[in-house]
Parts: structure tokens; C-alpha cells; sequence
């Protein structure tokens, strides 16, 4: 078992080495001189390997666990790669559908009609007081509170008070208000 002591003071020795902590993880030197998580599990009888980053950046103790949350996954009969992928594939998903991604899309194909002043100007308003704040959020993930927010806290900006009661939200004010028909 490796403690911090011990891995500090590892140094690249001519080759890469792995130097071994328990349970198919290891922390492997390489020839730049970085120190990777790397653990080693089997999966439909294949030998398979999985990263877990670079120390320090992830500790000994944080790749312990995660090789602790692989060996779970194993045990449930899931490939703990495989698993890792999917998550980075549905966050780079969410990332694609943010609303920032949406707004500018929507922006470059229906704003070619306005002049060139109003384009800028919606895109300024855009960048100045959505993207901030809902800028990241996945658009499936977007609650009519989370617009009425926004709207209320833009009002407040331009105006220095807030708008009576429902006139940020136009026509459909109960859906602005998060009110469903059959809820109290």
C-alpha cells in the first residue's frame, strides 16, 4: 500500500514504472515525470484498464475510492469504463443542449432579417443577462421559475424595480408563475 510520503518522492527512473497500492490500482511514473491513477480489472474475461487522473490533482485517497466505486460496478456486472464514457458522453450532450448553445444557435439562423444593430443588440442581451445565469443549464432542464427569475432580476436592472405581477411573463402568466391547470 502507497502512502503521500512515499509518492512524492517517487522520481522517473529511465523507464515508466508502476508502483502498486492494492486491488488492481496503481500510480504510474512516467518519463515527463506524472504520476497517473491507473487501476486494472478483468470484464468478459478481457483484461481492461481505467484512468483515474493525475496526482496530486486526484489524491491517494479520492482514487482509492473511485477504484472502491469500480470494483461496486464490477460486482453489479458493469464495466466500469464503459460506464465512465457514458457519463462524459451525456455531459458533453447537456453541454451541446445548454441554453447558451440553443440561444446562440437561434440567434445565427433566425436574427439574419434584423438590421445589424438589432442583431447586436440581442446579442448583447443575451451575453449580458441570460447567458449569465442560464447560460449552462441543459434547456430540458429548465423550469418556468428559472425564466421568471431572470426576467424579474432584468427588470429590476433596467427599470431599478421590479414589474407589477406577472407583466415579465406576457400572455401565458401561468406558465410563467409555474401554475399548472388542476394545482393549487
Amino acid at each position: 500500500m502507497l502512502n503521500d510520503t512515499q509518492i512524492k518522492s517517487l522520481k522517473f527512473t529511465g523507464k515508466p514504472k508502476k508502483h502498486f497500492d492494492g486491488g488492481g490500482m496503481y500510480l504510474l511514473v512516467t518519463a515527463t515525470g506524472s504520476k497517473l491513477w491507473r487501476m486494472v480489472y478483468h470484464f468478459d474475461k478481457k483484461e481492461k484498464l481505467l484512468s483515474f487522473g493525475e496526482y496530486p490533482t486526484v489524491s491517494l485517497k479520492d482514487a482509492r475510492e473511485r477504484r472502491e466505486d469500480a470494483k461496486r460496478l464490477l460486482a453489479q456486472g458493469i464495466d466500469p469504463g464503459v460506464h465512465k464514457k457514458a457519463i462524459v458522453a451525456r455531459r458533453i450532450a447537456e453541454q451541446a443542449n445548454s441554453f447558451k448553445n440553443i440561444a446562440l444557435e437561434w440567434h445565427e439562423n433566425q436574427t439574419t432579417q434584423f438590421t445589424d444593430a438589432h442583431r447586436a443588440l440581442v446579442f448583447f442581451r443575451l451575453n449580458t443577462y441570460l447567458f449569465p445565469a442560464l447560460g449552462n443549464i441543459a434547456v430540458n432542464k429548465l423550469e418556468p421559475a428559472d425564466l421568471l427569475a431572470v426576467a424579474r432580476s432584468v427588470e429590476k436592472k433596467l427599470t431599478g424595480h421590479p414589474a407589477p405581477s406577472g407583466a415579465a411573463c406576457g400572455p401565458d402568466i401561468a406558465v410563467c408563475h409555474s401554475h399548472r391547470p388542476g394545482q393549487a
